[in-house]
């Protein structure tokens, strides 16, 4: 149980402090801490814009883009209109850039979304937009530095996941991971253990959840989305 329950991100016992209020599991919250000194060293101030995200958390975030409470984006990276595509277009253009609760990398502890403060001005908010970590982008001098770290295999046991489109979820220059936990907890994902919280029933601790707002849509699509926007 619980694995399970790590995996779909029902709880956060397991975490503990990473910069400020977020939470990442210990091993990657090491990991990290060295990770920042070597970054500090070589000019750059690397802060958390975010890590750890609870299942309910991401069923907010899915749920206000399924009723356009909050914009969906297209591919590239413009405002979608609900009224110019299907049901399951929306829902993939959803997919390209959140998760699905239950699915997503953030629910373990072990990834983490950054950026480097010593690039901009005191007050600035990063939008965690490719532009900011493309070439001359605010953060480009950061994203080349750890590049090159995990092209040798050199970052504390980081990766980028969303490095390559594959035409599923889009790469986010900005997500590292933590490979030596996240790659044990993503083989244990499995699509037969969201249906459960999906739908509104009891999840492996015997507690409830918002149900999904597009439910039906995902009954004969659950399959082939979660192939495309999970396991690859």
């Amino acid at each position: 149980m619980e694995d399970a329950s790590v995996v779909l991100g029902i709880h956060s016992r397991h975490l503990t402090a990473l910069q400020e209020r977020f939470l990442a599991e210990p091993a990657t919250v090491g990991a990290f801490d060295r990770l920042t000194k070597r970054a500090a060293a070589a000019g750059f101030d690397l802060r958390v814009a975010s890590a750890f995200r609870d299942y309910d958390r991401q069923t907010e975030i899915i749920n206000q883009k399924w009723t356009g409470a909050r914009p969906v984006k297209d591919v590239v990276g413009l405002p979608l209109l609900r009224e110019n595509v299907s049901d399951l277009a929306w829902l993939e253009a959803i997919l390209r850039f959140s998760a699905l609760p239950g699915t997503s990398r953030h629910h373990w502890g072990t990834d983490v979304d950054i950026w480097d403060a010593a690039a901009v001005c005191v007050d600035y908010q990063p939008a965690l937009e490719p532009s900011e970590y493309e070439q001359d982008g605010v953060f480009a001098e950061m994203t080349f530095w750890l590049d090159a770290l995990i092209s040798a295999d050199d970052a504390e046991g980081f990766y980028k996941p969303y490095n390559t489109d594959y035409g599923g979820v889009a790469p986010e220059a900005w997500h590292i991971s933590y490979r030596p936990v996240a790659s044990a907890l993503q083989k244990q994902q499995r699509v037969d253990l969201c249906w459960p919280l999906w739908r509104g029933e009891a999840d492996p601790e015997g507690n409830r959840h918002e149900a999904l707002a597009m439910l039906a849509l995902l009954e004969p699509h659950a399959e082939d989305l979660f192939t495309r926007f999970v396991l690859v």
